[in-house]
């Protein structure tokens, strides 16, 4: 999997957290076998597979069109986050499906791999510039601010309001590794690192 470029603000005297889902290949389609004209849309999908907050997207979906991804292959602005009600059903926050033509056949959810984190540690670097001076590390040993959980498919990352308030830079480059148990290490995530000075603080 190619590296993914994200920008992150950190709020001075606030907590930063940010969740992150590593997606991988392949793409999994499930047969959609209902939609609910409903706000929020609920869709039934036998043993969807799909974990929580995961993005999905729709595709091929008869009657319901509306609902379809504008694109295909899908782009970022056709993924919706998804809200597991059971191993069948998902439902997504931010279709409004109400006014939405009655869904009639076909149609699926499509996904992209969730990568298993059982065995894996992280690492995240903030330097000045490339190759420059470390301005914060976050990693997941006990106090290290990255936590994995291996069963929810998430990997969060928190800096405490004491932390934050304390940053005495202003910008910075990061990166997030993944380090599997043989050592092997992956880039998820990098981009630029921005630090808002805010008006209240905790």
């Amino acid at each position: 999997m190619s590296c993914n470029t994200q920008d992150l603000v950190i709020e001075q005297g606030k907590t930063f957290s940010r969740v992150v889902r590593w997606e991988t290949g392949p793409v999994v389609y499930v047969p959609i076998t209902a939609i609910t004209q409903a706000a929020p849309a609920v869709v039934t999908a036998t043993a969807h597979g799909i974990p929580a907050g995961w993005r999905v997207a729709l595709l091929s979906v008869k009657g319901m069109a509306q609902i379809n991804a504008a694109n295909m292959p899908p782009r970022t602005a056709d993924y919706h986050k998804a809200t597991v009600v059971d191993p069948n059903t998902v439902s997504f926050n931010d279709i409004n499906s109400l006014g939405y033509s009655p869904y009639t056949s076909g149609g699926v959810l499509a996904y992209n791999t969730p990568a298993p984190l059982t065995g894996y540690t992280a690492a995240m670097s903030i330097k000045d510039k490339i190759g420059g001076t470390e301005l914060l590390r976050l990693d997941t040993t006990p106090s290290g601010r990255i936590v994995i959980d291996s069963t929810g498919m998430t990997i969060t990352l928190t800096v405490d309001a004491v932390t934050t308030a304390g940053i005495t830079w202003n910008t910075g480059v990061y990166d997030l590794k993944l380090i599997s148990a043989s050592g092997v290490a992956t880039e998820l995530l990098a981009g630029s690192v921005t630090v808002d000075p805010g008006v209240t603080t905790t």
